[in-house]
């Protein structure tokens, strides 16, 4: 949450000349809901389970950057739809960038708390490792330009070997 991968998804894309998708407003067009009203009537589990049929509807695409939501991972289904559908980017930033970037943002239901700092800090207890179980490449977004970060995503996939 708050790492930039919507921004970063789509100055990437462009860059490849690919079709950018994020799959939180890919569920939201099709529900004609936004995720904190999915959120609120179907809990988290109902939206969990949405986010894992269009992960893997995505996945099946070629010609894609993906951008999912940050608890896209907690699903092991997710996880391998991911590494089948191609190179995976993890964009790490830190607990207190994640806080200023999501402050003012009332679209994270997950952070309708009283202690939002405590909710992140939580949240990458758990999301890290599986993230960087995943990842192709981990590229660090704290205080950095969108831009700086893309051009390191291009010179890096270049490096790596094939799958």
């Amino acid at each position: 949450m708050g790492s930039g991968k919507s921004t970063i998804g789509r100055l990437l894309a462009k860059e490849l000349r690919l079709t950018f998708k994020d799959s939180d407003k890919e569920i939201e067009q099709r529900t004609g809901a936004d995720i904190p009203w999915i959120f609120d009537v179907e809990g988290e589990a109902g939206f969990r389970e949405r986010e894992q049929a269009m992960i893997g509807e995505l996945c099946a695409n070629d010609g894609i950057v993906l951008a999912t939501g940050g608890g896209a991972v907690l699903r092991p289904e997710n996880r391998v739809a991911l590494r089948a559908g191609g190179r995976i980017v993890y964009l790490h930033a830190s607990v207190a960038q994640q806080l200023e970037r999501t402050s003012r943002d009332r679209n994270r239901p997950l952070l309708r708390s009283a202690d939002p700092g405590r909710v992140l800090s939580d949240l990458m207890l758990v999301r890290d490792p599986l993230y960087r179980e995943i990842a192709d490449l981990v590229v660090e977004t704290d205080e950095r330009p969108p831009r700086m970060v893309v051009e390191e995503i291009l010179d890096r996939l270049h490096t790596l070997p094939p799958r």
